[in-house]
């Protein structure tokens, strides 16, 4: 895959831009997937994190989001270039004498089944042929994604999500009714909107799911905890992933700081019995204390949020097996 008669390349990317291309503004490129149960889920949160829910598994854009931020996000392709052909691209390749030391190639399969291995690896082999410098298919130091998405090709840098926030799953204390990390993750998400100056309250944290994935990303959240073990608990998984405690083991209804959102995976009776009227009273309270909410119920709730004043502005449903998790955003 190294081209020959050249000098050795610096590593560097070489873009001997066009005076009319350097003003456009910068092109992004997602692909998402997620289990088919949380696929409203996922679309709910490309929309706060994107602007817009993908009508399919990918989303052009010119926002930038760390691809390893959502759970749902798989590659993203910083576009160099873009071609109605194979050939254009590698003809720009060439043009703007593309350089790079120990890269690869890799074609993004957005499940098109029309193109199969051997073509996806001539492809390959084709770009890789075209750029100046040195392939290193087994320990590349960046990687050029390239794909075509109905009849449009998009050649770019390829990053990976890197996941690392599965590792979450091995927290040492957590509850089968817990939230899930992914849930949990893209919460936060929906919730910051982008904005990571915005202050979070998980009043009803139990062990810390929603705090440990706001920490996370960067966002900045305060949880609160009525058990006294549930809370322990919830600090020494903190302690576990090497966050500060940020979990108070007290009661919600003494809050008097004010916050921007609240996550609220509200209490379902699965293991003590929980009342509507105390179901009621901490939405009444999370009305008080923060500007939005996010509810999480084992049922519709819309009907009891309303008539404590709520604005409903968006939910979705969140089906495993038999149970369901109704998310109500509202302000």
């Amino acid at each position: 895959m190294v081209r020959e008669s050249v000098p050795k390349p610096t590593g560097a990317f070489k873009n001997v831009q066009n005076p009319k291309e350097k003003f456009k503004p910068k092109l992004y490129f997602y692909t998402i997937n997620y289990p088919e149960y949380e696929k409203d889920l996922c679309l709910l949160e490309m929309k706060y994190i994107f602007g817009e829910s993908p009508k399919n598994k990918y989303i052009f854009t010119n926002h930038y989001i760390d691809p390893s931020r959502s759970p749902f996000i798989k590659h993203f392709i910083n576009v160099l270039y873009t071609g109605k052909s194979l050939e254009e691209i590698t003809s720009k390749i060439l043009y703007y004498n593309v350089s790079y030391n120990n890269f690869k190639v890799s074609f993004i399969d957005l499940g098109d089944e029309d193109i199969h291995f051997k073509e996806r690896r001539r492809i390959e082999s084709i770009i890789g042929f075209n750029i100046n410098g040195y392939a290193d298919i087994h320990n590349p130091e960046i990687i050029i994604g390239i794909t075509n998405i109905n009849g449009k090709w998009i050649l770019g840098e390829l990053t990976h999500n890197k996941c690392k926030w599965q590792l979450h799953n091995k927290k040492p204390y957590s509850y089968c009714n817990g939230l899930g990390v992914r849930v949990a993750r893209a919460l936060v998400n929906i919730a910051i909107n982008n904005d990571f100056d915005c202050k979070l309250i998980d009043p009803c944290c139990g062990v810390g799911n929603v705090i440990i994935e706001a920490l996370s990303i960067g966002a900045k959240i305060r949880g609160y905890e009525i058990n006294p073990l549930i809370a322990e608990n919830a600090n020494k998984n903190l302690e576990y992933f090497g966050y500060e405690n940020r979990i108070i083991n007290g009661d919600m209804h003494k809050i008097v700081e004010k916050y921007d959102a609240a996550i609220v995976d509200l209490p379902y009776g699965v293991f003590s019995i929980t009342s509507l009227e105390e179901q009621l009273a901490i939405m009444r309270t999370s009305k008080k204390i923060a500007k939005k909410s996010l509810f999480v119920t084992n049922y519709d709730m819309e009907s009891e949020l309303t008539s404590l004043g709520f604005k409903i502005v968006d939910s979705c449903i969140v089906s495993k097996s038999k149970f369901k998790r109704h998310i109500t955003i509202c302000i």
